[in-house]
């Protein structure tokens, strides 16, 4: 029986540095990205989808088209006549990298608009995923709509992962992000933090900490990242658990956290215990570091760098 994955939010046009003061364009998003890995993870019995919105017009065209060629369902893709993509380009500072987005007429941003189609693209999915990308794009209205229609998946058997995944400018303001994080994650099984910036958003103190807000919040599973050092899992059945990340040399930190959640999600689903899942993870994401971009050939066989 075929299993199938759902990642949901933003794709956009990425505009990167290549050489000689030239840029290459290309196609990325948080939690496409993760999609992107997942598809490369999970065997043939998963189908991988990414649902979002795009426009009628060529970039939209030439969008479709990357996602479909990379393997991944676009079926679940509502695509909207008077509305475009998001565009966005990248500056590299010392493998750490800065963004510049134009996105006021992104499709993605009417994401849950339509209810109906919203809710058939959630049924009957095994694993869903989002991240507060994904609901920081929404109107505050259409948040508590998309989040609702996730709850109500859940309730029907699909598994929820929410990648927090802070972006403060996409927020109207901090109370609003942490209301947003607050109720993405109220209806997710699993819970992907990075700990510095729960850290400076709710004052955690600790990974603990972390875990311990989004346990009552209502996960199963949490997977604290931080930074290079140690991530902390923690499940209903195994508790508190640490394991290390690989020290390797950093070229660009771009997509590190999307791998991270792929890596993660995709061993934990196929049978892999937390801990092991993290492992996992871990290890996908320190082969990404290793080079430029979000979507990283190389690492697999018989793609092209």
């Amino acid at each position: 029986m075929t299993r199938s994955f759902l990642a949901l939010g933003e794709c956009m046009i990425e505009i990167a540095p290549a050489t000689d003061g030239l840029c290459r364009m290309g196609y990325a998003g948080d939690t496409f990205n993760t999609a992107w890995y997942a598809r490369r993870l999970l065997g043939e019995d998963w189908t991988v989808a990414y649902g979002t919105c795009v426009g009628t017009d060529a970039a939209s065209d030439g969008m479709l088209g990357f996602i479909a060629g990379e393997g991944v369902d676009t079926s679940a893709i509502r695509r909207v006549s008077d509305r475009t993509v998001g565009l966005y380009t990248i500056a590299l500072k010392d493998g750490e990298r800065s963004f510049s987005y134009w996105r006021g007429q992104s499709a993605a941003k009417t994401m849950a608009d339509n209810e109906a189609w919203l809710e058939a693209t959630l049924t009957g999915r095994d694993v869903i995923h989002f991240s507060g990308i994904t609901l920081a794009i929404l109107a505050p209205d259409a948040r508590q709509r998309f989040c609702a229609a996730v709850a109500k998946a859940r309730a029907n058997g699909a598994f929820v992962s929410f990648d927090t995944n802070l972006r403060p400018r996409l927020w109207e303001s901090e109370q609003a992000m942490k209301d947003g994080l607050t109720l993405g994650a109220s209806v997710a099984d699993c819970v992907l933090p990075s700990f510095d910036e729960e850290e400076a958003l709710f004052g955690d103190a600790t990974p603990e900490a972390t875990i311990e807000r989004y346990r009552k919040g209502g996960a199963t599973v949490i997977a604290v990242k931080n930074g290079g050092g140690d991530v902390t899992v923690w499940s209903a059945e195994t508790g508190i658990e640490t394991t290390q990340t690989l020290k390797v040399t950093q070229v660009d930190s771009t997509a590190a956290g999307d791998s991270f959640g792929a890596g993660f999600l995709c061993a934990l689903r196929t049978g892999a215990p937390p801990k092991i899942a993290a492992q996992q993870a871990c290890a996908l994401a320190a082969q990404v570091i290793q080079h430029k971009g979000a979507i990283v050939r190389a690492i697999f066989e018989g793609e092209k760098a």
